[in-house]
């Protein structure tokens, strides 16, 4: 689609050489889904959400997860008002179309459960009032490597709720030349152009949910997530909700590719992404060096994929 294509040339203008990544969130957001980007800071992960949020015109507001930052802050809270005499919603900073929370895993537990509810129902209660977000609502999500000063790991229901995780990584010499040339007075890197409006956004979701799935692939989408459970190197698999994760992330790769169908490839392409921080490995596998990585080539190979006619 001609859109799609003008989403990415835009985001590009700002995050150089991660056309892969690019695509992917891009995948995520019209699958519905929220994306986690784990990586070592300085890499592009704040820059990519900014521009997103420039060229489908989402409101956007970004929290700096630090140890001191309450529920509160997140879900905003509700203040006695003098002149009216009623309590009075403050929003927090989840409030809007597009919530960047970055370096989600230095702030407390407590905090990160605070976004449970607004990521799964969108919707936010303060004080036993509920209220609904702003449609679309996307949240991206950066943290560091586990293992970074000041990091705690993310609690496995919270993890759950992210569709995938990606990584950026460093840029190649070429990308990074280039950064540095448009950092230069003149330079063609030009400013991010708004190119789809959220009303546009929600009605390629909609066409993403209209889909044709066949009936191998249901079946072949299921095996895919029974796999990962039965195995002895797998503490625990992925889960119905990430079976879920999986059909929503492969019909928006169909949709990505310009088709309305799906095909054994769409799964393939995602399988990695939405599985890769749902498979958690038992002690054994970890001694024996087995990683994420591998168990899921071994999926991917060892579960037939259907032959579509």
């Amino acid at each position: 689609m001609q859109k799609i294509q003008e989403i990415i040339n835009q985001v590009r203008k700002s995050v150089i050489g991660k056309d892969d990544v690019i695509e992917k969130t891009l995948m995520a957001m019209l699958a519905g889904g929220h994306i986690l980007l784990e990586d070592v800071p300085g890499v592009g992960k704040t820059s990519m959400a900014i521009a997103f949020s420039q060229a489908m015109d989402l409101s956007y507001k970004r929290m700096q997860f630090t140890p001191d930052v309450m529920p509160s802050d997140v879900t905003g809270y509700t203040m006695y008002d003098r002149n009216s005499g009623k309590n009075v919603y403050i929003p927090g900073a989840a409030m809007c179309n597009l919530f960047l929370a970055d370096e989600i895993n230095r702030t407390s537990s407590k905090t990160q459960s605070a976004l449970l509810e607004v990521m799964e129902e969108g919707s936010i209660t303060v004080d036993g009032i509920t209220r609904q977000v702003p449609q679309p609502y996307l949240v991206i999500a950066t943290q560091n490597p586990i293992g970074s000063a000041g990091t705690q790991p993310l609690p496995e229901s919270q993890m759950d709720r992210f569709m995938v995780r990606l990584s950026m990584g460093y840029p190649d010499k070429q990308s990074e030349m280039e950064m540095l040339r448009r950092r230069q007075p003149g330079s063609h890197g030009g400013r991010i152009q708004t190119v789809v409006t959220p009303q546009e956004l929600r009605e390629m979701q909609q066409e993403v949910e209209s889909i044709f799935v066949s009936e191998p692939l249901y079946e072949y989408i299921t095996d895919l997530a029974s796999w990962t459970r039965m195995q002895p190197a797998i503490r625990l698999g992925l889960s119905p909700r990430g079976t879920l994760a999986l059909f929503q992330m492969a019909k928006a790769c169909a949709f990505f590719h310009g088709r309305d169908f799906l095909t054994p490839q769409d799964v393939q392409e995602v399988f990695p992404h939405v599985c890769i921080h749902r498979i958690w490995l038992d002690a054994r596998a970890k001694v024996n060096g087995t990683g994420r990585r591998q168990i899921i080539r071994q999926a991917l190979f060892q579960v037939a994929a259907p032959v579509l006619v």
